[in-house]
């Protein structure tokens, strides 16, 4: 479905770049979100980019995502 192999799967996971969750059995079951980043993530190593960049990239962008919540969070509650 995503075109990669197996090993970049796991190291994916091993990496801490993308946690799906796992099955009684132990598969790994990816949600959509998780597939969306596994397409990203192989688009930015296409680019040149290691997993650690690219997993330092996606923590930052959560980070502004929080953040930006939490403003809008404050802007509603002060009436702005």
């Amino acid at each position: 479905m995503l075109g990669v192999q197996h090993a970049f799967l796991r190291r994916l996971d091993t990496e801490h770049v993308v946690r799906p969750a796992r099955s009684d059995g132990g598969q790994r079951r990816y949600s959509r979100d998780e597939i969306d980043q596994i397409e990203r993530v192989t688009s930015l190593v296409g680019e040149g980019m290691s997993l650690a960049s690219i997993r330092r990239i996606a923590e930052l962008e959560d980070e502004v995502e929080r953040l930006r919540d939490a403003l809008d969070r404050s802007e509603g509650h002060t009436g702005g």
